[in-house]
């Protein structure tokens, strides 16, 4: 693993008050941000949130309008790129076309005059490492999206770096090789130890790939924290919207009980109980958020009592081999969407459309958002 060890109880990444300011356009509004030796970090967002900004200004690409970065304890801020211990794999890959896979990896070496018997051993282990030994004299036309895409990685790595940041890496990649690469990547990062700073605007991307996740939106993070943590548990509406699907209630508190509140929600047509730990008080405006997977759906009432139900219509259904989605109507006219695993093999849908239907779900499935 590269870098001081001495240092590892430290934050090895460290993002301090940093902005970015265009003219009178604010990309990046004083974040702050902390990223351990190791890690493979994910900042994640929709177009124009200020993440690749963010990502430059880490190479050096870009100068901060104010703050400061820190890298292993040493302040970069005003570093040229050349001269930190980072590098970058672009979105485009930039591999140079005339150049064999072997020469594109070595290029950078040879710019920094490293010995030509050291460049062909850290050649040779970096191409053993993302697998592509056997292409080393194949140029760029020759090979596949996955495998230029690990040329790239293999250029970008074979100089060593502390961190390695990521632009989008895998965008250009078609579904099932996007899959694949992922786990990939995830073992080279592991095998290597170097920290990667990935950025992208793919949710399940984020979730598969890294450690842990910073959501942003415009130019600051709504919240840091594990994949998990940022599903089950998000910090506002914006997160619990972004990551995944979603079903969100507006409604208002009208009892609180211990560890647990009941919310009127017109547009459910219903009281919906969910647990919690804020201090709520009575008359408190909520949003009650439940993800799909988490809501059940049968042509009988369920008989848990303590569940929220619901009575609905089938409007849509969608089959995905291994899940149905259903979009149900309530009552209200509100939809709410309900994902069920095909666990059994028939030819033939347990539900249709215009079914009526009943959806429901624990108190425990519930999120309770305020902001």
């Amino acid at each position: 693993m590269p870098g001081n060890t001495e240092k590892s109880n430290e934050p090895f990444i460290q993002i301090k008050d940093v902005s970015k300011h265009f003219g009178s356009f604010v990309a990046v509004d004083s974040v702050d941000l902390e990223i351990d030796r190791g890690e493979l970090f994910c900042i994640l967002g929709g177009s124009g949130c200020g993440k690749s900004t963010l990502l430059r200004m880490m190479a050096g690409f870009e100068v901060p309008t104010s703050g400061r970065i820190l890298i292993d304890g040493v302040d970069i801020t005003d570093q040229a790129p050349y001269h930190r211990p980072v590098n970058m794999m672009f979105q485009s890959y930039a591999i140079f076309p005339h150049m064999t896979v072997e020469k594109n990896v070595a290029y950078g070496l040879e710019k920094d005059r490293v010995s030509k018997d050291e460049i062909k051993t850290r050649v040779a282990e970096i191409l053993d490492l993302v697998k592509l030994a056997d292409f080393s004299n194949r140029k760029p036309n020759q090979l596949s999206g996955g495998q230029r895409q690990r040329v790239a990685l293999a250029r970008a790595l074979v100089k060593r770096p502390k961190v390695l940041l990521l632009d989008e890496p895998l965008a250009a990649l078609d579904r099932k090789l996007r899959e694949y690469t992922q786990f990939e990547l995830m073992n080279i990062q592991d095998e290597l130890g170097i920290t990667f700073v990935v950025v992208t605007h793919d949710q399940e991307e984020a979730m598969i790939l890294s450690s842990r996740i910073a959501v942003m939106d415009k130019g600051r993070f709504e919240q840091v924290g594990r994949p998990k943590e940022v599903y089950e548990y998000p910090s506002s509406r914006f997160v619990a919207d972004f990551i995944g699907t979603i079903n969100m209630f507006e409604g208002t508190v009208d009892a609180v009980n211990d560890g647990s509140i009941s919310v009127n929600a017109d547009e459910a047509d219903a009281q919906l109980t969910a647990l919690t730990d804020m201090n709520m008080q009575v008359g408190d405006k909520v949003c009650i958020a439940v993800r799909p997977e988490k809501i059940y759906i049968s042509d009988h009432a369920p008989e848990n009592h303590d569940d929220t139900r619901l009575a609905g219509v089938v409007q849509d259904l969608g089959y995905f081999g291994n899940l149905s989605l259903y979009r149900i109507r309530l009552n209200s006219g509100k939809i709410v969407q309900v994902s069920a695993q095909n666990r059994r093999r028939s030819a033939e849908r347990h539900l249709e459309w215009d079914d009526e239907v009943f959806i429901s779900w624990r108190p425990r499935s519930a999120v309770v958002l305020t902001e």
